[in-house]
């Protein structure tokens, strides 16, 4: 990577150069009064925008007044009969198709929630800023109920790239098959299973059509969980019973949580302030983001080299990427970019294009091959697993995981691995050891550290700590940004 950034930095530099004499001999200067002028006026009318969606959109203010009206203390855990939370849950009834039961079992889940998991609602409503709206624009196209919105809630905790130990990935948790019966495709590439837009819309075409063959919603969530076929046979076992708490006794054990799960996450996101849960300053809001259309493939480092955006974050917006090029792909042609970028985008495009053409005709040829996502075959041998392998091409756990489909870390000889973005080892192999999954993760000694808690990603802290994903990577070295652990201390300072 270092021959790459130095590529970048002096290729950057003779386009700038080129772009400055183009200037010298133009009878108009680049930032004459009149750019500045309508500059000034784009900013005014964007700031304004801004803030104007944010006072129409944020549930903060309505938060915090009810907070403030019941008098809680910043960390009170405040305590409700069951006899409150059944009154709230009928009144949540009056609006929904959902049967919104109020039992012992629902009753078990709600506590828990309010009591132990309230971290967890604070950071999905944060995360709900950016997919919400969306969801919601969807479900009412197919003319469903809006509540499903809290199905994704429970399902990936609103995290487009999050995969279970099954092979579930994505905001909606498709399995390849499923996925790709609902027109969610793959290559090297791209997953549309981590598609926010693309996932949603097979998402809702899929419960539309579990609905329509058992006519009931709680139904339809027990089989989206569990698969129509366990459901059926549910329905056997119970004698012909057709509602999901008859049947749920017969479901996997999974599945009998399922739907208490989403009542009590729907209650949650609807009574959040009554139990003092504050949600998390978003990471970015939907209406701060636009979209630019490319005309070619680009790679991320030369985005971020020009445009100053971090690859971590044109990731967390654009999730359908498995690695760090973006293919040319008509059916995927315009990104999601934040707008305060749009204009940096706009006025550096062509020398984004010409960059990344000059880097990637002029690097050696194994450099170019790593960018562009190219794969190597590994095959297993006696004494390895998965932390050895990732160390020795310098990835991690998580991604052989993701690439080559693997629900468990059990290897067996011979078994082919493919790893993406290599050409050969980064360093030589080492003597077994056991996976990296299990390694404690380097703890810093000096400087201001701070304690990784649930749904922390770089991107947020480096905001948080106002500095940038890359100085938090030079102060962490070892540490891997794509895997951190609740209870993990970084430096940020």
């Amino acid at each position: 990577m270092i021959l790459l950034r130095s590529t970048i930095i002096i290729l950057f530099c003779q386009v700038s150069l080129v772009i400055v004499g183009q200037g010298e001999n133009d009878s108009t200067s680049p930032k004459d009064s009149t750019v500045i002028e309508y500059e000034h006026f784009l900013e005014v009318v964007e700031n304004s925008l801004n803030e104007f969606y944010k006072e129409n959109t944020s549930t903060d203010n309505k938060t915090d007044s009810i907070i403030a009206a019941l008098g809680y203390d910043e960390n009170e855990v405040p305590q409700f009969s069951d006899s409150i939370y059944c009154m709230r849950l009928g009144l949540m009834n009056e609006k929904s198709p959902f049967h919104l039961d109020c039992n012992e079992d629902v009753l078990s889940v709600i506590d828990y929630f309010a009591r132990k998991r309230r971290r967890f609602t604070a950071v999905t409503m944060g995360r709900s800023a950016l997919y919400f709206n969306m969801f919601e624009e969807k479900l009412a196209k197919h003319d469903m109920p809006i509540e499903l919105k809290y199905l994704s809630v429970i399902e990936s905790g609103l995290r487009p790239q999050i995969k279970s130990r099954a092979g579930a990935l994505g905001l909606w948790q498709f399995m390849y098959r499923t996925g790709k019966m609902y027109g969610l495709e793959q290559n090297s590439y791209i997953d549309e299973r981590m598609d926010p837009e693309l996932a949603t819309e097979a998402a809702c075409r899929y419960l539309k059509h579990l609905y329509s063959m058992y006519g009931d919603w709680n139904m339809a969530l027990a089989s989206y969980n569990a698969g129509p076929g366990n459901v059926n046979k549910a329905i056997r076992r119970s004698g012909g019973k057709m509602t999901y708490w008859e049947i749920r006794p017969y479901l996997p054990r999974e599945t009998q949580g399922y739907v208490p799960n989403f009542i009590a996450m729907s209650y949650m996101m609807t009574y959040h302030a009554e139990h003092n849960v504050v949600p998390r300053e978003p990471m970015i809001n939907d209406f701060e983001t636009d979209t630019v259309c490319l005309r070619d493939g680009l790679h991320m480092k030369v985005i971020d080299s020009l445009v100053n955006w971090d690859i971590e974050s044109i990731k967390a917006l654009n999730p359908i990427y498995k690695t760090s090029y973006i293919p040319k792909d008509e059916k995927h042609r315009c990104i999601t970019i934040p707008v305060s970028l749009v204009g940096k985008w706009i006025e550096m495009e062509d020398s984004i294009y010409a960059l990344d053409s000059i880097i990637y005709e002029t690097l050696p040829e194994e450099e170019k091959e790593e960018e562009m996502g190219s794969s190597v075959n590994h095959y297993v041998r006696s004494g390895e697993n998965l932390g050895v392998i990732a160390e020795r091409y310098g990835t991690s756990v998580s991604r052989l995981m993701d690439w080559n489909n693997l629900h468990s870390t059990r290897l067996r000889v011979g078994q082919k691995l493919i790893i993406y973005g290599a050409d050969a080892p980064k360093q030589k192999p080492k003597k077994e050891k056991k996976s990296d999954s299990n390694d404690p993760p380097p703890t810093p000694t000096e400087g201001t550290i701070y304690t990784i808690q649930s749904g922390d990603n770089f991107w947020a802290i480096a905001k948080k700590y106002n500095t940038t994903i890359s100085e938090l990577e030079s102060l962490n070295p070892g540490v891997d940004s794509s895997d951190l652990k609740v209870g993990q201390k970084i430096r940020v300072k």
